[in-house]
């Protein structure tokens, strides 16, 4: 339970990092929520990677190259299911705010990128 409660810090820190991110795209870019997001969630992900590694998990036993491949895997099928709830809901409910959308994003995508992340990054 400990380790779930990190992981619950880190992932709040992470959807920090994506929202304001979000938020400083769509404020002073061109750029729309859909292509915002993606850089949103590439920076949020290098956040709790590397959150996750000193504080949730600690490091693996594996080089950091291969936990860093190990963790972008998982995070890459994780951010696939944010992205895809994310842009489902906008896309099904034009008026929804982007923020509302992020949020329900990103709890759908918090288990199993919990179990990806204990269970196969960080596992020792």
């Amino acid at each position: 339970m400990k380790k779930f409660l990190r992981f619950a810090v880190v992932g709040a820190t992470g959807f920090l990092v994506d929202a304001g991110v979000l938020w400083l795209i769509l404020t002073y870019t061109p750029l729309g929520p859909l292509s915002g997001r993606v850089i949103a969630i590439a920076l949020a992900m290098t956040t709790t990677w590397l959150l996750n590694r000193h504080f949730t998990f600690g490091a693996s036993a594996r080089s950091i190259v291969v936990e860093g491949f190990r963790y972008g895997f998982i995070g890459l099928v994780t951010s696939l299911v944010n992205y895809g709830v994310y842009a489902g809901l906008l896309l099904m409910a034009p008026l929804l705010s982007p923020y509302a959308a992020l949020v329900a994003a990103s709890i759908a995508a918090m288990l199993f990128s919990f179990f990806g992340y204990s269970r196969y990054v960080f596992r020792r």
